[in-house]
């Protein structure tokens, strides 16, 4: 034979001679295409071209030209590594590779040295020119039972051309196909021979059968993948004695000769023993690595620390040796109710918590016997996965009493034999035992978990006072201890109801969302009878008790519920729940029976602080209470000193008004007189209806001073507040504009009418232009802008004066609009202008606000109701 750098060196000089972009000798293997030597194609591009030849299509194609012996081409598929345009193939005589070449044409010559290259290969490989039929032990072919029966097939192939194939080695009364040639479909199906006519045929006359198109039973052909157009199906008995051990496969377009017939005859009886030895062998070599499961299930599986390891690691030995991913393990609670389901799904341990009541597998561990059945037809198949065709069930004893069941499944009928039952069986008497030890580990760890949480719980809520707080924590305790999916802490209140002072687990925000205190406590479910009675409830499967009320929006599938309970008197309960069946253990009833004991304690303890706290309170708020009592005298005392300054205010305008009247009289009564008796175009009427005007004002300015301290009629109409800004603003701009003030007017244009005293407003504008203007005697700027606003869910006409000036400070913001009192006394200030102001903004049912800051100025804005 040659080496690999002999074939490297001859497709190379066959492509230097050719002119070919590259080539490679490829082989197919196991229904897979390998390249075994090449040139000109680096690492990628042979990833890529192994990677097309894999394509079903292509794979054909491939198929053909082996079969048929001659070379051909193709247009080969856009690829970015692979150069050359056209595939061209050259099988290599008696076995099953050939040359594939990468080039634009080959013509002629070129195409014959690729043929002698073939022709050279075919002779190294076998000098005597006849097929090997016998597997080639030293190179490792028969220790790989797939391999050496594609070996096989491939010398019936390359005999007689073909469209497709398959081998298939009996086990039992099934046919399990092995082997293929360009029929991929086919590998690893299960073929049993009594549900066809053609097997039981062929398994009864021990020789070969033809079908063409058109013969009876052709429709019913085994599992191939045929063609539309395939003409000929022929079956060969690979026989051994008088025992059948293997068929073969073969069909094409069109009928297979007799002289073809014949060849493949001579084959068929000269390859049985070859077969024979390989199964052999093979099977020799697997219940081998199955012998080697005792000592791995002893280093691995004896190690582990919980029936969770024990179920992963057990079930990835069985895996690995029994090629199967169909296991299952059954074990029975102590009452016998409750079966733990481990099952691996897709590469993950699952586990179950399932009634044994009406489960398959409960008839199994009553029957306590193994069970080996070769195929699902077969009466007492149970089929615990689906696509399961036979199975191997092995109880788990323990002292006498079968306490769980192992159960092994494949998709292949007849996938288990007798040494396969005794090896599970020993397996089985190890693992009951292991089982067993772990159980009872497991049960002395939560005795340890429970003693933790008991003591963790004294150290955290000892000397706690907030049984709310001692709630939280021993929820969160309790969950994060045992990992339950929800634990619930409920306390009596000072009314002897329920609420919910503490919440954990997994589930304990979804929870929180769905539940109102009425949802938990229900007189009729496990809750409320804990809380009339006092007495623990553990339901290990709620659909199984009529005192179990589901929620709303949550179904738990086990509960277990205690009391917290202080000389007799329930304070509270805690209660877990979880939606698995059997979740809760009677180690756990017994830790939060513990743990309520410890929180009655400290619940009682906290009862007592918290109504000494409440004493407390009480006595506060009635401190408080005297003190608003006593701000609230004071108040009412100053409001009446204010209304006796008011009063001191009306009394003396009473007097100005009468001083001033008369002298106001006269100035108007003579100016009108003057007024008349002007010609119409004299220069100083305007200048004399100012003085009448002003006059006027100061009249109404002694009224409404008189005003300040008395109530009396007030002439209200509908205004435009926009005209009395403009009416003030004619009579102050010069007045601001000496001021070195610049004025800045916003006036809301779209403002509806609102009922005032014009002249009063007038009055209050006036007021607050002149503050103003007194706020910045070096000058600055005046915002005067109406506008509407809301406030008290109704709408507010609002009229506000801002200034840059000094500001006012906080402490006489408290005090501006008091009578008398004035920031601007050494500057001839009387106090009184922001009173009448507030007077008359209050007597029109408004509000009037000041927002100021020092050195940054003040801001008052009337609000006046429409």
């Amino acid at each position: 034979m040659q080496t690999e750098t002999n074939i490297d060196t001859q497709l190379k000089d066959a492509a230097q001679l050719t002119g070919a972009v590259w080539a490679v000798l490829a082989e197919r293997v196991g229904g897979v295409w390998l390249v075994r030597a090449s040139y000109h194609l680096n690492k990628s591009a042979q990833n890529e071209l192994t990677g097309i030849m894999g394509e079903t299509s292509t794979d054909a194609w491939l198929c053909g030209a082996l079969s048929g012996g001659h070379s051909r081409a193709a247009n080969m598929p856009e690829s970015g590594n692979l150069k050359g345009g056209r595939f061209h193939a050259f099988p290599i005589a008696g076995t099953s590779r050939l040359i594939l070449v990468g080039a634009e044409d080959q013509p002629t010559a070129a195409q014959k040295i690729w043929k002698l290259a073939a022709s050279l290969l075919a002779g190294s490989y076998n000098s005597k020119g006849q097929p090997s039929l016998l597997p080639d032990f030293q190179s490792g072919l028969a220790f790989s039972l797939p391999d050496a029966l594609e070996k096989v097939l491939s010398n019936f192939v390359q005999a007689v051309p073909c469209d497709g194939a398959w081998l298939a080695i009996r086990r039992g009364d099934a046919l399990d196909i092995q082997a293929e040639w360009n029929a991929t479909n086919a590998r690893g199906a299960s073929l049993l021979m009594d549900e066809n006519p053609i097997f039981r045929r062929v398994n009864r006359s021990l020789s070969d059968v033809l079908l063409t198109h058109g013969q009876p039973n052709f429709e019913q052909l085994p599992f191939v993948t045929l063609k539309p157009n395939t003409g000929s199906w022929i079956c060969l008995p690979l026989v051994v004695g008088q025992r059948l051990i293997a068929v073969i496969a073969m069909w094409r377009k069109k009928e297979f000769a007799n002289s073809e017939r014949g060849v493949l005859r001579e084959l068929a009886a000269s390859v049985p023993q070859t077969v024979d030895i390989v199964v052999t062998f093979s099977e020799m070599s697997s219940h081998l690595r199955r012998l080697g499961l005792l000592n791995d299930f002893v280093l691995t599986v004896s190690a582990a620390q919980n029936l969770d390891q024990i179920a992963r690691r057990m079930f990835g030995l069985l895996s690995r040796a029994f090629n199967t991913e169909f296991i299952a393990l059954f074990l029975s609670s102590s009452d016998g109710r409750i079966l733990r389901d481990y099952r691996s799904l897709e590469g993950k341990l699952n586990v179950l918590n399932v009634a044994a009541a009406e489960h398959p597998v409960k008839a199994l561990l009553k029957e306590g016997r193994v069970r080996r059945i070769s195929d699902s037809s077969r009466e007492g198949f149970v089929g615990i996965h689906e696509g399961a065709r036979s199975e191997l069930i092995v109880p788990l004893r323990y002292r006498g009493q079968a306490t769980g069941v192992l159960v092994l499944e494949n998709s292949h009928a007849e996938a288990f034999n007798q040494y396969d039952e005794h090896l599970m069986v020993v397996i089985a008497s190890h693992l009951a035992g292991l089982i067993e030890y772990t159980r009872l580990r497991e049960e002395a760890e939560g005795r340890a978990r429970s003693l933790g949480l008991i003591h963790e719980m004294v150290q955290q809520v000892i000397g706690l006072t907030d049984k709310k707080e001692v709630a939280s924590i021993a929820a969160e305790l309790v969950a994060q201890y045992f990992k339950y999916e929800l634990a619930v802490i409920l306390l009596k209140d000072g009314r002897d109801e329920y609420s919910i002072q503490g919440l954990g687990g997994t589930q304990a925000q979804a929870f929180q969302q769905l539940l109102g205190i009425t949802d938990i406590i229900r007189l009729d479910g496990v809750t409320g009878h804990v809380s009339l009675q006092g007495e623990s409830v553990l339901l290990h499967d709620t659909s199984k008790s009529g005192l179990y009320k589901p929620i709303h929006g949550w179904e738990a599938r086990s509960e277990l519920c205690v009391a917290i309970k202080d000389s007799g008197q329930v304070l509270g309960i805690i209660d877990v729940e979880s939606r698995e069946v059997n979740a809760f253990s009677h180690n756990d009833l017994t830790a939060l029976e513990a743990l309520a004991g410890i929180l009655a304690s400290v619940v009682s303890s906290a009862n007592q602080y918290q109504q000494l706290q409440e004493t407390v309170h009480q006595l506060q708020m009635t401190e408080i209470e005297l003190k608003e009592r006593m701000d609230a005298q004071q108040a009412a005392e100053n409001r009446l000193l204010q209304a006796a300054k008011l009063a001191a205010v009306g009394e003396m305008a009473a007097g100005v008004a009468h001083e001033l009247n008369n002298p106001l009289t006269t100035v108007t009564g003579f100016s009108e007189l003057v007024y008349e008796d002007l010609p119409h175009d004299s220069p100083h009427r305007k200048e004399l209806l100012m003085v009448m005007q002003e006059a006027r004002r100061a009249s109404s300015v002694v009224r409404r001073l008189l005003d300040f301290a008395r109530q009396g009629e007030r002439i209200r109409a509908s205004a435009d507040l926009n005209e009395v800004v403009n009416d003030v603003i004619a009579l102050t701009r010069h007045l601001i504009q000496t001021n070195n003030v610049a004025l800045i007017l916003d006036l809301d244009s779209s403002l509806p009418w609102v009922t005032i005293d014009s002249n009063q407003m007038k009055q209050v504008l006036l007021n607050l232009i002149h503050n103003g203007l007194q706020a910045m005697p070096n000058g600055g700027e005046m915002h005067v802008r109406t506008f509407s606003g809301f406030r008290e869910n109704r709408k507010w006409l609002i009229m506000s004066v801002r200034d840059t000036g000094i500001g006012i400070t906080p402490e006489d913001q408290e005090k501006i609009f008091e009578p008398f009192f004035t920031t601007k006394s050494g500057r001839g200030g009387t106090g009184l202008g922001l009173s009448v102001t507030y007077g008359i903004v209050a007597d029109h049912g408004g509000v009037i606000e000041v927002i100021s800051q020092s050195n940054k100025g003040s801001a008052f804005e009337v609000w006046l109701p429409l």
